[in-house]
C-alpha cells in the first residue's frame, strides 16, 4: 500500500499562486509515476500533471506554462506550483501514485479561485 498526504490547497484570487505538496509513504518501492488530478463540480476527474520515475513530465494543455510539477526524491514528495490561477482551476485536487497496475489516491485538497 502507498499512502499519500496532500497539503497546500486554499482560496485565492485570480492571478495568484498556490503550491500543492504530496508526500508518499508506505510501499513506495517501484512507484512508476506521481502526479495530480483534479475534479471540478459536475465534471470528470482529469489529469493536471504527472512525472514518471525517469523524470518525464506531462501537463494538461489548460495548465501548460502556468503550472510546474517537481519532485524531491529524498522525501518522496511531489510539488505542484500553480501560478496565474484562473477561476476555471477551481476543483478538488487529488494526488496520484501509479505502481504497476495500481493507482493510489490522496484524500483531495480544495483549490478555489475567485474572480
Amino acid at each position: 500500500q502507498v499512502q499519500l498526504v496532500e497539503s497546500g490547497g486554499g482560496l485565492v484570487q485570480a492571478g495568484e499562486s498556490l503550491r500543492l505538496s504530496c508526500a508518499a509513504s508506505g510501499s513506495i518501492f517501484s512507484i512508476n509515476a506521481m502526479g495530480w488530478y483534479r475534479q471540478a463540480a459536475g465534471k470528470q476527474r482529469e489529469l493536471v500533471a504527472a512525472i514518471t520515475s525517469g523524470g518525464s513530465t506531462n501537463y494538461a494543455n489548460s495548465v501548460k506554462g502556468r503550472f510546474t510539477l517537481s519532485r524531491d526524491n529524498a522525501k518522496i514528495t511531489v510539488y505542484l506550483q500553480m501560478n496565474s490561477l484562473k477561476p476555471e482551476d477551481t476543483a478538488v485536487y487529488y494526488c496520484n501514485a501509479k505502481k504497476g497496475v495500481y493507482n493510489y489516491w490522496g484524500q483531495g485538497t480544495q483549490v478555489t479561485v475567485s474572480s
